[in-house]
C-alpha cells in the first residue's frame, strides 16, 4: 500500500505516491482515506495536471479555483476524482458561456469554499466529539466515526441543499423587491454591531467549556431574534454580532429586542448596540463602508443594555412616522420609539457625531 500524509489545511489528501510493499498507513491514515472515499463517494483517479486536462481547463486558472475554494497545493500527487473534474468543468463552462466573467467565478469558488469549510468544520467538531464521547469498549473514536458520517451524510447534504433554496428565494425576492424600490436600489442599509460588555474580562475567569457554552447562547439567541424580525445575520465575532435590514424601522425594534431579551438571561453579560442607516458596499455576504464604520463606533459608545443609532437612521424613523413626537405624548402603536440627542462628539476617523438613543415610546432609558 503507498504511504500517505495530510496536508496542512482543507482539501484533498495528498498521496506520495511510492510502491507495494511499502510501510502499511497508520490506522487513523486509514480512517481518514476511508472516510474521504465515503464522502467523496469516488476513488482517487488524477493528478492536479490530469485534473485540468480532462476539464478542458488551463492548469493555471485550474490552480486558481482551486486555491479560491480553499485547497491546498498537493504537487502532482494522484488525490483528485472524477468530481474534482466535473466541478472544474462547470466553473469554466461558466466562464465560457458568457454568464459569468472569470473573476466572478473566482469569488463564486471563494465564497463557496469559505462558507462551506466554516460550515463542515463546525458540524464535524459538533457531531464527532458530541456522538463519540461514549465510545463502546474495543473500539476507537476513528472507527466509530465511520458508520456516524455514513448515516449523517445524506440526511446532512439534503438538509444543506434545502435551507440554500430557502436562502436564494429570500435573497432573489429581496433583489426583485429592490427594482421597484428606490431606497432599496441606492444600497442603503440600516446596520447595526450588538456588544456584548466586559467580555475580554469575563473571558479570563470562565473555563473553556463556560466561555463556549455563553457564546454559543448569545449568539443563538440573537440569531434567532433577528431572524424573526426579518433582519439578516452578516457575522458573529464570538461576543458581538453583526446584522442588517432594509427597513430601518425593523432594525430599530430588533436591536430594543435583543437588549430587552437579553437583560432577562442572568448567565449573559450586558448588551449595547450601535446602528446607522446609509449606503453599504456588500460583498461575497459581508458589508463594509463608512455606514458600517459608523455603526461600529457607536456601539463603542452606547450605554450599557442601550442602543445608539446615528442622525440618518433617526431621520429615516421620524420620515416613516414611527417616532413619538413627546416622551409623555398620547399612545398611538404607530409611535413605537423614542428619541433622545446626546451631545456631539469626536469619532475616530468619521469626526463629529450626533447620536441618539433610542428606546421605545413612553420608555426613558436611564
Amino acid at each position: 500500500m503507498r504511504q500517505v500524509r495530510r496536508p496542512h489545511g482543507d482539501g484533498p489528501v495528498a498521496d506520495e505516491g511510492g510502491h507495494d510493499g511499502e510501510a502499511e498507513p497508520a490506522e487513523d491514515q486509514t480512517v481518514a482515506l476511508d472516510l474521504e472515499r465515503l464522502i467523496l463517494d469516488a476513488p482517487r483517479r488524477y493528478t492536479p495536471y490530469q485534473a485540468a486536462r480532462a476539464a478542458g481547463v488551463p492548469m493555471e486558472l485550474a490552480t486558481r479555483f482551486w486555491r479560491a475554494m480553499g485547497f491546498p497545493d498537493i504537487g502532482q500527487s494522484r488525490a483528485l476524482t472524477d468530481g474534482d473534474v466535473i466541478a472544474l468543468r462547470r466553473l469554466a463552462g461558466l466562464v465560457e458561456s458568457g454568464l459569468l466573467s472569470e473573476s466572478m467565478a473566482i469569488q463564486v469558488a471563494r465564497s463557496t469554499g469559505q462558507t462551506t469549510a466554516r460550515l463542515a468544520g463546525w458540524q464535524m467538531d459538533t457531531f464527532l466529539d458530541n456522538l463519540t464521547q461514549s465510545v463502546e469498549p474495543g473500539l476507537t473514536r476513528a472507527e466509530v466515526a465511520y458508520p456516524l458520517v455514513e448515516l449523517l451524510l445524506p440526511e446532512l447534504e439534503q438538509f444543506l441543499v434545502y435551507v440554500w433554496r430557502r436562502q436564494l428565494a429570500a435573497v432573489t425576492g429581496r433583489v426583485v423587491q429592490a427594482a421597484e424600490d428606490a431606497e432599496i436600489t441606492s444600497g442603503r442599509l440600516a446596520v447595526g454591531f450588538a456588544d456584548l460588555v466586559g467580555f475580554t474580562r469575563l473571558s479570563r475567569r470562565l473555563e473553556e467549556e463556560e466561555l463556549g457554552e455563553l457564546v454559543e447562547s448569545f449568539e443563538n439567541t440573537c440569531s434567532d431574534l433577528i431572524a424573526g424580525y426579518g433582519g439578516r445575520v452578516v457575522k458573529t465575532l464570538g461576543d458581538e454580532i453583526l446584522f442588517v435590514s432594509e427597513d430601518p424601522a425593523t432594525a430599530a425594534e430588533i436591536a430594543l429586542s435583543l437588549v430587552e431579551t437579553l437583560a432577562k438571561e442572568d448567565s449573559i453579560p450586558e448588551l449595547r448596540v450601535g446602528m446607522a442607516f446609509g449606503a453599504v458596499t456588500s460583498r461575497m455576504g459581508d458589508v463594509f463602508g463608512t455606514t458600517v464604520n459608523l455603526a461600529s463606533r457607536l456601539t463603542s459608545i452606547a450605554p450599557k443594555d442601550a442602543v445608539l443609532i446615528d442622525g440618518d437612521f433617526a431621520t429615516a424613523l421620524e420620515q416613516n412616522g414611527t417616532v413619538a413626537p413627546a416622551l409623555d405624548a398620547p399612545a398611538d402603536p404607530e409611535h413605537r420609539f423614542h428619541l433622545q440627542p446626546m451631545w456631539r462628539r469626536p469619532v475616530r476617523g468619521l469626526g463629529l457625531v450626533e447620536p441618539w438613543l433610542l428606546s421605545r415610546s413612553g420608555h426613558r432609558v436611564s
